[in-house]
Order: C-alpha cells, then structure tokens, then sequence
C-alpha cells in the first residue's frame, strides 16, 4: 500500500506562451478519485497534462506524481501512470499483436493476459492494422494498453470526444472498474461535463490558464445554484455574490456560488439546482458579468 494522501500535488505551476500563460495554478488529485479536469477547449489542460508527463518543461511551480517528483524522479513516475490522448500515439501500419510484443520490452510489469483480456472484450481485432480502425476502437486499444502493465493513475486527455454514447458508456464503466482497487486514481481532462457528472469524484475547472474552483463534485454542484428572477428582482441582487448573469428577454438567470446563504438572503426568489455544464458556461463569462 501507497502511504500518500494525493496521486497528484500540483503546487503554483507556470507556463508562459507568446499569447497564453497557464498562471500559478494549484489543485490535488486524492487518490483513489476521479478527478474531473474541465475547461474549454483552450483552456490549458492538454498543456498541463504535458507538464506532468514532463513533455514540456515549466518556467515554475511543482509537480508530485504518485509521491514523486515528475521531473527527478520521471522514470520511476512513468513506469506507474499511463496516458491516453485524443490521437492514437501507434503506428498505423501495426497490429494488437505486435503492440504487446514492443510494450513488453517497454514495461517491466507489462501483462499479456489482462492485455489479451482488454483486446477480447472490446472486440478489437487482433491483426488488423491500426490504420484501419475506427476512431471508437483506437480509444479502446489506448485504454486496452494503458491498463495492461499495472498502472497507478491514468491521466486521460478528452478521452471520450467525438465517440458515440454506447462506446463512452462503456469506456466510463472500464474507468470505474479500475477504481475498484482504491490504489488507483484518474485524472480525466474533458469538456464533456455530463460523462464527469456520471463519475467523477471531483472537479477542477480551469479558464485562460487559471484555476476557477477545486473540489469535490457533489458539494460543487449542490453548493451553486440559478437564481431566476425578473429584471427589476435582478437589480436587487448584490453583484458579489453573482458569479454571471444570463439576462433574458424575461428577466434573468443569476449563477451563485452559495445556494444556503443566497436563499436566506434573498427568500422571495426561487433558487434552481444547477449542473457542472452550465456552472462552466457562468463561470468562463464571469468576467462580461451578464450576457445573452
């Protein structure tokens, strides 16, 4: 057993682009979590994802991975995690079977019989090449190799975009079964909210490089909430505690980040439950403050 609290401990982390800053950013994965990674497209996850897996090297900041440093202690920390992008990372002109003999010589604890056992379930063929599958089925031999060599955490780059719904269920079911072992963590980075809403433990949001919220998804979620009121009702409303404001031909529709003490103080409107999608929308136009 692992004796660490976080699978991940990302501490005041820096990227600077000509045109975009990932900007001081911090948040921890718990082990044994999904942790949803949501943002726009843009938004600086894939860049943070790389900084992890030390692809790309940070101006400042601190990356732990599994207890380790992901810089010093890369080799160790990369014979734990696996990553999944959005593009296949495998020759097309390669087959299933020739992919477990080049991932044997790559991974120590490398498993033909839990690859084989991933292989067969999602009906990939076993020779065909790699080039000829489908999108959906490049995902699933991602996912197939990624949980074959006993890794700790997997960090999932819009791992379920542009597959259709019985594929991504399926996939999101793979994910909690691997959660079973309580060793084991996920970072999952996606702009689809409503798969994180079925199984992630947390959620981070993060917009133009900056973390907006951090925490676990429930209490994200029941915290928050949509007041819908008329617009003379909406002028009444203090603009602190308005994170945006949809306004409407009808009046308006006000995010607010405390649904217990928003009730209290303003008791004559009504207060909606809210969901992770359009508590991202209200967040990513919070600096226009109202919108359309």
């Amino acid at each position: 057993m692992m004796d660490i609290k976080n699978a991940i401990e990302i501490r005041d982390l820096t990227k600077k682009y000509d045109g975009f800053t990932l900007d001081n950013i911090s948040f921890d994965v718990p082990r044994g979590s999904i942790m949803g990674f949501i943002g726009q497209n843009g938004a600086g996850k894939t860049t943070t994802l790389k900084l992890m897996l030390n692809l790309i090297r940070k101006d400042s900041g601190s990356i732990k991975v599994l207890g380790l440093d992901s810089v010093d202690d890369e080799r160790k920390v990369k014979s734990q995690i696996s990553a999944v992008f959005d593009e296949l990372p495998f020759h097309d002109q390669i087959n299933a079977n020739q992919l477990s003999v080049i991932l044997s010589d790559v991974f120590d604890s490398w498993d033909n019989k839990v690859y084989y056992n991933y292989i067969d379930r999602f009906a990939l063929p076993r020779k065909k090449r790699f080039g000829e599958f489908s999108k959906g089925m490049k995902m699933k031999l991602q996912i197939a190799a990624a949980l074959s060599h006993g890794a700790k955490l997997l960090i999932m780059d819009e791992a379920t975009t542009g597959l259709d719904p019985v594929v991504r269920n399926e996939i999101l079911d793979i994910f909690l079964e691997y959660l079973q072992d309580e060793e084991n963590s996920i970072l999952l980075s996606s702009h689809i909210t409503t798969d994180l809403e079925k199984i992630a433990d947390c959620v981070t949001f993060i917009d133009k490089g900056k973390i907006l919220l951090s925490g676990g998804k429930d209490e994200t979620v029941e915290s928050h909430g949509i007041i819908k009121c008329r617009k003379n009702e909406y002028k009444d409303i203090d603009k602190e505690d308005i994170i945006s404001a949809r306004l409407t031909d009808f009046g308006a529709e006000v995010m607010v980040s405390n649904r217990v003490k928003a009730a209290a103080k303003y008791s004559g409107l009504t207060i909606d439950n809210t969901t992770l999608e359009e508590i991202m929308l209200f967040y990513v136009r919070r600096e226009k403050g109202e919108w359309k």
